[in-house]
């Protein structure tokens, strides 16, 4: 398990890092706000532990930042505030937990383990990589926050890529387990429908996006992008 730790205080990220690392969590952490952004962007952490008052970008923009861009890695705020004001803003912006300082490390450590448990079960629904989320219950996809509206075969094709960013997967591998059955070779199909969504996607870019996630491996097939 990684778990992101944005705190700017020495003391309490020095306690929280050495405790998680004794139960064998990976630790990355950030004591400012603008890196904190940056590094939570990027992605792959199980959890990230955030103060309110950084210097830098605050917690709750950063928050705010992440869950526009599709990003649901559980977040729980770390803040000295106490008024009521403050959590519920917190969570009306999508934090999954809040506790106040100060605190025990077993207290954090029970409700780390907590909202992992309460949230694993709903993780194998989504599917994130970069600006992408893809909602297997309700099949959604969105792209740097906003909708994409895909086919039936749109969605299942990236999803297929969506499940091993960086591989490569060829053609035959694609029609197999997206078209669900043997089709000629040289028919063009993924291609045609690869064309489709990145259209798609690329219509709905704004000052926000990227390139497009999906990159062509001439002579082989197609990959998902993994993010920088």
């Amino acid at each position: 398990m990684k778990v992101l730790l944005i705190e700017d205080e020495r003391k309490i990220a020095d306690f929280v890092t050495a405790g998680f690392r004794e139960q064998g969590f990976v630790v990355e952490h950030c004591a400012d706000g603008n890196l904190g952004y940056e590094v939570a962007r990027r992605g792959g952490h199980d959890v990230i532990l955030l103060d309110i008052m950084l210097p830098g970008r605050d917690g709750l923009s950063i928050l705010k930042a992440l869950r526009r861009a599709g990003d649901a890695t559980p977040v729980l705020l770390l803040t000295a505030r106490n008024e009521l004001d403050d959590r519920v803003e917190g969570l009306n912006l999508g934090a999954d937990d809040y506790l106040a300082k100060p605190f025990f490390f077993e207290e954090l450590l029970a409700r780390v383990q907590a909202l992992l448990r309460r949230v694993s079960g709903e993780r194998q629904n989504f599917l994130i990589v970069g600006d992408l989320r893809l909602d297997r219950i309700a099949r959604e996809v969105t792209w740097c926050g906003k909708a994409v509206d895909l086919t039936s075969r749109e969605f299942n094709l990236i999803e297929y890529l969506m499940r091993a960013p960086g591989r490569v997967l060829t053609r035959t591998q694609i029609l197999e387990h997206v078209w669900g059955y043997d089709f000629d070779p040289s028919t063009n199909v993924v291609d045609v429908c690869i064309q489709r969504i990145r259209k798609k996607l690329a219509s709905l870019e704004g000052d926000t996006a990227g390139d497009s996630p999906i990159e062509s491996v001439r002579g082989v097939g197609y990959r998902f992008r993994k993010p920088a």
